[in-house]
């Protein structure tokens, strides 16, 4: 059975360079997922690794450029626990192998089931997330398996639409007050609405906690 709400807490990079296999496993399984990217090389995969911090890397064996292993050989120097899942149309012993010592423990020989990749990734979606939090300003912790803020192993109460503004400032960055407008609320608010979330938002953490970038939005710190 599928943790279809673990899945989407993950993020998700497809290294592939053919172009109908990647778009069609994005559209296969992209929607179960919090963000999914494709790359379609080895050097591209590097970029949006760094780019997007996916918790999963999907990479076929044989991409341009810089291999689906000696990619996966680079992301584990810098991320020992980063979990990279190697498709292959190949079943030589030697590749498997060579996978293995990089790191990689999981492999799908194409063509392969894609409701066996999702048995598999949502098997594992729990181990992800309990080690899968982000430190921020002030000694704040958000921890995504619990979707709850903590302030010295204590939890910091917020409301639904409080928690739903920290997910989407960690997953996008910035917000501007229309967009915060669309995603707490469905009928129209006036800026001054806005203001108030933000006043009280930062009376129950910090001042230094959420940051204001004119003319742009808010951040997290």
């Amino acid at each position: 059975m599928l943790q279809i709400e673990n899945l989407k807490k993950l993020k998700l990079l497809i290294v592939e360079d053919e172009r109908n296999i990647a778009e069609l496993l994005k559209d296969a399984i992209g929607e179960y997922f919090l963000e999914v990217e494709i790359a379609y090389d080895g050097e591209e995969g590097l970029f949006y690794f760094d780019k997007i911090k996916p918790d999963i890397v999907i990479t076929d064996i044989m991409i341009p450029k810089i291999s689906g292993l000696e990619m996966a050989k680079k992301i584990k120097n810098n991320n020992p626990n980063q979990n990279i899942i190697i498709l292959s149309a190949y079943s030589d012993t030697k590749k498997l192998l060579n996978a293995i010592d990089v790191g990689v423990v999981k492999y799908f020989i194409k063509p392969f089931d894609p409701d066996e990749l999702m048995d598999y990734i949502s098997s594992i979606s729990e181990k992800i997330l309990k080690i899968k939090e982000v430190s921020l300003k002030d000694g704040f912790i958000y921890k995504y398996l619990e979707d709850k803020l903590y302030k010295n192993n204590s939890i910091v109460k917020l409301t639904n639409k409080e928690l739903t503004f920290i997910k989407s400032l960690l997953n996008k960055k910035i917000l501007s007050n229309n967009e915060i407008k669309k995603l707490l609320w469905s009928d129209k608010v006036s800026d001054e609405r806005v203001r108030t979330f933000i006043k009280r938002f930062r009376e129950k953490t910090s001042k230094e906690f959420l940051q204001n970038i004119s003319s742009q939005g808010y951040t997290l710190v």
